[in-house]
């Protein structure tokens, strides 16, 4: 449970840093990508724990697929709440198809 919640909050701050700065086109590049990397450091101070300690208990497969599906949650918030951007069916669709792979990855065969 850890590894989610400390996965999850890593993803928080990466969706910031990599989607964040789309409502500040006025703001020089240069800028964005220097705030962006301040904020790519604190993802990592969670992600890194996250999966160093996850992998006790995960495979590095299933790490990956866990934050990828914790990933796409976080970016649906995020794309409606700050972004103003709506869902459409068809990325819904895809994105479920990304988190149905989960199911393949941690059945256990």
């Amino acid at each position: 449970m850890v590894t989610v919640v400390l996965l999850t909050i890593s993803n928080l701050f990466m969706t910031i840093a990599w989607y964040g700065h789309l409502r500040y086109k006025h703001v020089d590049l240069w800028r964005v990508i220097v705030i962006s990397w301040m904020i790519a450091f604190v993802e990592y101070c969670f992600q890194v724990p996250a999966n160093r300690w996850g992998h006790a208990q995960f495979s590095a497969a299933q790490l990956k697929t866990i934050q990828e599906i914790i990933t796409l949650v976080v970016f649906c918030g995020f794309s409606i709440l700050v972004l103003k951007e709506p869902l459409k069916w068809n990325y819904l669709v895809g994105f479920g198809l990304i988190a149905a792979a989960g199911f393949f990855v941690f059945k256990k065969w």
